[in-house]
């Protein structure tokens, strides 16, 4: 699991989002940002996790927020996704697991009694000048846009 703390500053990133261009920490600069990690697209709790963030949208952005996810799944499964739940953010398609691995987000993990590596459900919040502000390791999925909220209150 992830060795990052809150205070620290936060790796530096590039990755490919679902419409095939490029995106960075460096882009975010000046906003603070919800990275979110999370197993697979159109699962049940990565979907109520992703829906919760859209339907709350307007609210982080009021308070600052920019959302930006990331799983090891491709171009094509984030776009069908989006498109699907009518996410309003994008996702990064980390196939090579190079932004998982810098956050230390994979690893090993149990369901109903098997063992195997996969990507935790960890969510980072990053200020403005790229500073780790909160890390959430256990999501509400269905809940996740108040947990954050709430962290700041």
């Amino acid at each position: 699991m992830t060795e990052l703390k809150e205070g620290d500053k936060a790796p530096e990133f590039k990755g490919v989002i679902e419409n095939g261009t490029s995106v960075s920490l460096a882009d975010y600069k000046g906003k603070k940002l919800v990275l979110y990690f999370y197993p697979k697209d159109n699962t049940p709790g990565c979907t109520a996790q992703a829906c919760n963030l859209t339907e709350n949208q307007s609210e982080l952005q009021k308070n600052g927020f920019e959302v930006l996810g990331v799983s090891a799944d491709t171009e094509k499964k984030h776009q069908n996704f989006i498109a699907k739940y009518s996410l309003g953010f994008s996702l990064i398609a980390d196939e090579e697991k190079e932004v998982i691995n810098a956050f230390g987000v994979w690893g090993p993990k149990k369901f109903m009694g098997r063992e195997y590596d996969g990507i935790h459900r960890i969510t980072f919040v990053i200020n403005e000048e790229g500073i780790i502000e909160k890390i959430f390791k256990k999501v509400k999925t269905k809940d996740h846009t108040n947990q954050i909220l709430e962290s700041y209150k």
